[in-house]
């Protein structure tokens, strides 16, 4: 059975694919998320995935917070549309620090939950995730969650948890352009 790290942005997005890559392996949990805004955002979406990953019985490694970097990362791309280039800078910093993360720890596989979300580029994460998986020699598990009702199915399960559920995506700019209604 292959060990995965994966790679989460907040509990409620998590369920369904951790219980169907549980099924196949050892699953791990990884937090890197600088694009979260504001710091107490990031805190509060951390606290309720320690939780749940204690509940669960699921390792969980944290990052330190990043903020700095990631808007350094993002710097001229403000009004970026949702679902651009900006989003695809994102995801670049975080699966680039998944992947080396996955391979200092010996993990075989990585992934991430973030393709659950209706609005996220699944084929953009994908590309990205393969290019960081072949540079650090683990295998990137390329998914759309969202398919076949994941989307659906990970509300649910996040309703029946209890999650706490942000109304945004998670940057500043996500929340300024959209109040995302996730479902739950």
């Amino acid at each position: 059975m292959a060990r995965v790290l994966l790679h989460v942005c907040c509990a409620p997005c998590s369920p369904w694919v951790v219980e169907t890559l549980r099924r196949e392996g050892e699953v791990a949990l990884y937090y890197f998320n600088p694009n979260i805004h504001p710091e107490t955002e990031w805190r509060a979406r951390l606290a309720e995935l320690e939780r749940w990953a204690k509940d669960i019985g699921l390792p969980l490694v944290v990052e330190e917070y990043g903020a700095p970097e990631w808007f350094a990362r993002v710097k001229g791309m403000e009004a970026a549309p949702e679902r651009g280039a900006r989003c695809e800078v994102c995801f670049d910093m975080r699966l680039e620090r998944a992947a080396a993360k996955a391979a200092e720890l010996g993990f075989e596989r990585y992934g991430t939950v973030l393709t659950v979300s209706p609005h996220k580029n699944a084929a953009a994460v994908n590309r990205i995730g393969a290019q960081h998986g072949q540079a650090r020699g683990v295998e990137f598990i390329a998914a759309d969650w969202k398919k076949k009702e994941g989307y659906k199915i990970t509300t649910l399960m996040a309703r029946a948890e209890g999650f706490y559920r942000q109304d945004y995506c998670g940057c500043v700019y996500s929340r300024r352009a959209e109040k995302v209604d996730h479902g739950a």
